[in-house]
């Protein structure tokens, strides 16, 4: 017999009341954007793509839970669509262990760098930390860094 995923699924599993709220501690602002996902892929019936070009967006960092389906499915349509992509290792996870290895070792090299959330903080830190201020030279009156 060949069972279906609704043949194994229990009926009577319902998410808990705030399964589909943010956390405070995610801190949204007015230019952030919320994206109800219909499928597998964040991009798949949504205007993700559409508002992140917008937004003139080139990069994805990406983090999430189903790593061999919704993560490494929107890894995929990212990549198609030429997003350069991170991929949060230690911001993933998968009920099945060897699909999650299967991801991580097999498909995202492929598709995307590979970082932890450590580096990712470390990177972002670091692009957003203030240049030094130019100074202007006395003597010859040119721009100096």
């Amino acid at each position: 017999m060949i069972k279906t995923r609704t043949a194994e699924s229990p009926a009577d599993v319902k998410p808990v009341p705030d399964y589909g709220e943010l956390r405070a501690e995610i801190g949204l602002s007015d230019g952030d954007m919320l994206i109800t996902k219909h499928g597998w892929s964040a991009f798949y019936g949504t205007e993700l793509d559409l508002e992140l070009r917008r937004r003139k967006v080139t990069g994805i960092v990406l983090a999430g839970i189903s790593t061999s389906i919704g993560v490494e499915s929107t890894a995929r349509a990212a990549n198609e669509r030429g997003y350069e992509l991170t991929i949060v290792t230690d911001a993933i996870t998968d009920t099945d262990e060897g699909a999650h290895l299967n991801s991580l070792r097999a498909i995202f090299p492929q598709i995307a760098e590979l970082a932890t959330t450590e580096e990712v903080l470390t990177a972002l830190r670091a692009s957003i930390t203030p240049t030094s201020p130019k100074t202007c030279s006395p003597s010859s009156n040119r721009e100096m860094t």
